[in-house]
């Protein structure tokens, strides 16, 4: 055997010795685990997660590997700002929870409150460990120890392929944005609407409010997911409002009709408004009472104002449809009447390309 080949013998040893050393050292007690397999909010097949993740992402992810100590980008990072999972966003560290630990991986002394994380027994290896998963999404993401060196003594050991890292400039400068979900009959019509008002960010087609996981557009038409066809807009509260938005809203549909715009008929085309806070539930009730006591309607307003849970996004051929599909007889005989009517209503207000 040559040196090459022992050289190479030696590296093998050392990495496996490392890894099982860094994430092998005590554990956290079983009172803290989680004994059943959790649930999560997000599913995706595996061609799914394929076409979200990079190869070396996708392996530790979804399939629980564990990248080479000290080879992560993050582990050596000091900058300020939050870390999320690389497969969902979902918020789970910042930085004044990191700390150096010498184990190769990045490392946190707690998480961020909210039941950002999940913790599942792992007797892989021939160990007895606390692996930690996202709570999103069932992300891969590492182990937890109780050998921290902080006050709150806990280690979490993770991979930087399941991180994404946004610095705190990039949080300040969206910290004038927010995001509603509303549903107003087909999604293809609000979509076209709001895309055009001015200080929207960004509007998402796709379905909430219903208990099927990541359902397709024909299945909810089915009418049997409890899902609405919805719009995720995302803008700046500097530019417009809320109360802005709905009053869009209640102009370019019918709020009165129960499960039901023009021919569309069913749950899926039910009138909702999903908040995300107390301050959104309030301004979204606050003005239907103002509409019915008005009675700006000769129906009473039938909208309904619920939490918002978790937003499926639409096929891609479901997004931008009308500017990708003006010839087409729904949206010459649908969606431009609809948009005609929101221009000459605000037409201060249009976007100014």
């Amino acid at each position: 055997m040559n040196k090459l080949f022992y050289t190479n013998a030696i590296f093998y040893v050392l990495f496996i010795a490392s890894s099982l050393v860094a994430c092998g050292q005590s554990n956290v007690e079983k009172s803290n685990k989680s004994q059943d397999t959790p649930s999560f909010t997000i599913f995706k097949s595996p061609e799914e997660w394929k076409q979200i993740l990079n190869k070396d992402q996708f392996g530790v992810l979804r399939n629980k590997e564990t990248e080479a100590p000290y080879t992560g980008k993050l582990l050596y990072s000091k900058e300020q700002g939050v870390y999320k999972c690389a497969g969902c966003g979902n918020e789970l560290f910042t930085d004044e929870m990191k700390f150096d630990s010498h184990c190769g991986w990045p490392s946190f002394d707690k998480e961020i409150a909210g039941g950002k994380i999940k913790k599942v027994e792992d007797h892989t290896h021939g160990m007895n460990r606390t692996e930690i998963v996202c709570a999103n999404c069932g992300g891969h993401l590492g182990h937890l120890f109780d050998d921290g060196p902080t006050s709150t003594g806990m280690r979490y050991c993770v991979n930087s392929l399941s991180l994404n890292f946004e610095k705190k400039s990039n949080i300040v400068a969206q910290s004038n944005h927010d995001t509603i979900t509303l549903g107003g009959g087909c999604y293809w019509c609000v979509e076209a609407i709001y895309e055009m008002l001015d200080g929207v960010k960004s509007v998402e087609s796709g379905f909430s409010g219903g208990k099927v996981a990541n359902p397709s557009y024909r299945e909810v038409c089915m009418g049997t997911t409890g899902h609405a066809e919805v719009v995720q807009i995302v803008y700046d509260n500097k530019k417009t409002s809320l109360d802005e938005i709905l009053k869009v809203f209640f102009t370019v549909h019918d709020p009165t009709t129960l499960n039901r715009q023009g021919a569309d008929v069913g749950e899926q085309y039910r009138s909702v408004i999903l908040y995300r806070n107390a301050a959104q539930q309030k301004t979204a009730t606050d003005i239907i009472n103002q509409l019915n006591k008005e009675k700006v309607y000769d129906q009473p307003v039938v909208t309904a104002v619920q939490p918002f849970k978790v937003f499926y996004k639409a096929e891609d051929d479901h997004q931008d449809y009308y500017n990708a599909n003006k010839s087409s007889g729904y949206c010459k005989m649908v969606i431009q009447p609809k948009i005609e009517k929101f221009e000459k209503l605000f037409k201060d207000r249009l976007k100014k390309n």
